[in-house]
């Protein structure tokens, strides 16, 4: 099917608009499914009819199979099938695609519900809960199996696997007939019924569609839509014996459930055929609505610095190049929360990048970059001594402590002020002292001021070192009229300006900075002089500085950091308290990502 012409004006101002948007714009300025029905649940044609009219001006839908946790990829389409429902008044319906017993697990349907309301998106619409599963309809698909069978579009085929795979061609030469293609459609029913029943073996019997097996699309070669399968399903459990492949699922379950628009990524661009003949072949049998869902295909996520493929996703975990699932480093949205990346950035970044019908790389610094701007905005101001060095004030009066006031965001006055301890010994970042300062310099060195952020100006006036020559510790007088917010800060004018936390008062904190886990855009991919016939290992192109674990002192407020509060660490970056391993009065910290794009690779 083509695209539409230009589109009518939706009533989505300021939305960014988008071939998918303009198809959904075309279709309902032609009144296309004005005429369509509902019955409040998924059914067949003669379930709705004679019921209310559809409230939802479109339908789309977000469906995973329950085998894994979602990544990054994902999260591109929740945000487009729900974020399109959303925007021109329709509902986007949560189902999981569960025909797959051998590998689809309670916890990852658990996982999957939790990362799309975490993203911000619902399926609750119109007074109903819109989440299915595809197992919801496995006596309908049984059923409609049966009808294709008697009306000759479907058989039993006996051949062996690699019999199947020999006879199906390939894209240059067509595919050979089953011997078993021209069963009768009582001898089909029969024996499909005795699969269902049990009585066959896996791998004995599969059900095929009979379409064309000179095809040149392989897809629509008598493609498989049943097999056998001894296997205890999460839902049903041990009630069948035979289960509906993918692609006669997913169309027919679209239909069920009123699909307007069924969007997915191009790789499915050449089932759209077979899709659109399942439920038209159902559809002309009365069994489906018209009109049927109309299939639209776009440019699938692909982002540098990181592998989305499933298999590869399981190696890392299983070969414990990660710490799990939901390490901060993986792709994974339990990962990305994990880290302290935002559902904002998320919604954020899938604007940014749009949808397409080609092929192209968004770059890792696109995502980060998100994360900032959402981050920015949202997150309270701290501070953190990362590698820290004692700086001693020598004239600061012994026992003496103050406070010291700061705000908790300086674009927001109305969050406030927050109040930090200020002694005579303080904690300082390393790099802000130089014994022999380079040009340009202007932190702390042998005769020079420098203001303590929010507090007062010292001058440094030398400092100690180890045996080894390593400088330990830092001295400075201070200039007890030089308060900042008091008049006499004013009469002192310092290039440099360092931020601190009272060692006495200080939190250790343990905080982990993380990075990519790759130091190559493409892991795996070929380099120059790579032989052409040989598949490189994408393990090979782990960073191994993908994370460093360090004692960092924090001001002592975030010592009190509830898990998944996330703050900038003024200077560093924005950090999460890690909701794994956080407990209450002892946090611990994950860096997101860092205050500026500064990325490089390790050097060799």
């Amino acid at each position: 099917m083509s695209a539409p012409p230009k589109p009518a004006d939706s009533g989505t101002e300021g939305q960014v608009h988008n071939f998918i948007r303009h198809w959904i714009d075309n279709d309902l300025a032609s009144g296309k499914y004005t005429r369509r029905v509902w019955s409040g649940k998924p059914g067949p044609a003669a379930a709705q009819a004679g019921t209310a009219a559809d409230p939802a001006k479109i339908r789309t839908r977000f469906p995973p199979e329950p085998n894994g946790y979602l990544h990054y990829g994902h999260a591109k389409s929740i945000c487009l099938n729900f974020g399109v429902a959303r925007d021109y008044e329709g509902v986007c319906h949560m189902r999981f695609d569960d025909t797959n017993p051998e590998k689809e697990e309670q916890e990852y349907v658990d996982s999957i519900l939790d990362a799309v309301h975490w993203l911000g998106f619902g399926w609750e619409k119109f007074g109903a809960d819109h989440l299915y599963y595809a197992s919801d309809y496995f006596d309908l698909l049984y059923g409609f199996a049966e009808l294709l069978i008697e009306k000759g579009l479907a058989y039993v085929d006996s051949q062996s696997a690699e019999q199947m795979r020999a006879n199906r061609g390939s894209l240059k030469d067509p595919g050979k007939a089953s011997p078993f293609r021209e069963r009768t459609p009582a001898e089909n029913i029969a024996l499909f019924r005795e699969m269902r029943d049990g009585k066959h073996d896996e791998g004995t019997h599969v059900l095929r569609l009979k379409i064309d097996m000179a095809s040149p699309n392989i897809n629509m070669r008598d493609p498989a839509i049943y097999r056998i399968r001894r296997a205890e399903h999460h839902r049903t459990g041990n009630k069948w014996c035979v289960y509906p492949l993918y692609d006669y699922t997913h169309c027919i379950s679209d239909a069920l459930e009123n699909i307007t628009h069924s969007l997915c990524t191009l790789e499915f661009e050449d089932h759209r055929p077979l899709y659109e003949w399942v439920i038209g072949k159902l559809a002309e049998f009365g069994q489906l609505q018209v009109p049927l869902p109309q299939q639209i295909e776009f440019a699938r996520l692909n982002l540098t610095y990181v592998v989305l493929s499933k298999r590869k996703l399981i190696q890392l975990v299983e070969e414990k190049h990660v710490s799990g699932w939901d390490d901060p480093r993986l792709p994974t949205l339990v990962g990305a929360r994990r880290r302290g990346y935002t559902a904002a950035g998320f919604r954020m970044f899938a604007e940014r990048i749009g949808v397409s019908k080609a092929d192209s790389w968004i770059d890792y610094s696109t995502l980060e970059e998100c994360m900032r701007e959402d981050l920015n905005n949202t997150a309270p101001r701290r501070v953190a001594v990362l590698d820290p060095l004692k700086l001693i004030i020598d004239n600061y009066p012994a026992g003496q402590e103050e406070e010291s006031r700061s705000p908790n965001h300086p674009q927001k006055p109305e969050w406030g002020e927050r109040v930090a301890p200020f002694s005579g010994e303080l904690w300082i970042e390393r790099e802000d002292f130089m014994e022999t300062p380079s040009k340009g310099y202007f932190r702390l060195f042998p005769g020079n001021k420098v203001r303590l952020r929010h507090g007062f100006v010292v001058e440094c006036t030398g400092c100690d070192k180890d045996a080894d020559g390593k400088v330990i510790a830092v001295h400075c007088n201070y200039f007890a009229d030089s308060k900042s917010g008091t008049e006499g800060s004013n009469n002192y004018k310092v290039k440099g300006n360092i931020h601190w936390v009272s060692a006495k008062h200080a939190y250790a904190a343990e905080v982990r900075m993380y990075d990519r886990l790759f130091k190559v855009p493409h892991p795996g991919a070929r380099r120059e002089g790579d032989a052409e016939n040989v598949e490189r290992d994408f393990l090979e192109d782990i960073n191994p500085n993908s994370v460093k674990v360090i004692t960092a002192y924090v001001e002592p407020l975030l010592k009190e950091a509830k898990a998944e509060e996330t703050f900038q660490f003024e200077r560093h970056g924005y950090f999460i308290a890690d909701r794994a391993d956080s407990k209450p009065g002892a946090p611990k910290f994950n860096r997101a990502v860092s205050l500026k794009d500064s990325w490089a690779p390790p050097k060799k």
